[in-house]
């Protein structure tokens, strides 16, 4: 079993789009005009044929009380893993993008969480290197 799409709701797909792409790093996958929304998703530029992020319009009744409490308790929607997170988080600020938690180590991984601008907390993790467990001179 492999995970094939996961969706994000957005409140704007077209600004969704601007912010994924040219902020974030994702390239477009499928963009197809849908009555008034479009089926939307993008992935990563090193992995083009792995799993799909679905920018899904927010129009569900559901939607905005679920969204509006994990905002309120500052949980993330999404996780984004990322091999250098003190620089990814340099060039993101760079671009203008906002902080909700800065660098913060959580022992076996470093994160910092992002307001996508579209109605969504988004986590940055690095993960550490794994400890050597072997003990020294053991062969």
């Amino acid at each position: 079993m492999k995970i094939r799409m996961l969706s994000v709701f957005v409140d704007d797909q077209r600004r969704a789009l601007e912010f994924y792409t040219n902020v974030l790093g994702f390239q477009v996958k499928h963009n197809i005009p849908v009555g008034e929304d479009l089926w939307l998703t993008v992935v990563s530029p090193d992995e083009p044929d792995a799993a799909e992020l679905l920018l899904e319009p927010a129009g569900h009744p559901a939607v905005k009380p679920y969204r509006d409490a994990l905002r309120a308790d500052g949980i993330p929607l999404a996780q984004f893993n990322v091999e250098d997170l003190g620089a990814e988080v340099a060039r993101l600020k760079g671009l203008g993008v906002v902080f909700t938690m800065e660098v913060t180590d959580v022992g076996e991984a470093l994160v910092a969480v992002l307001d996508d601008t579209c109605g969504n907390l988004i986590q940055l993790l690095q993960d550490k290197p794994a400890a050597n467990t072997e003990s020294p001179g053991a062969d």
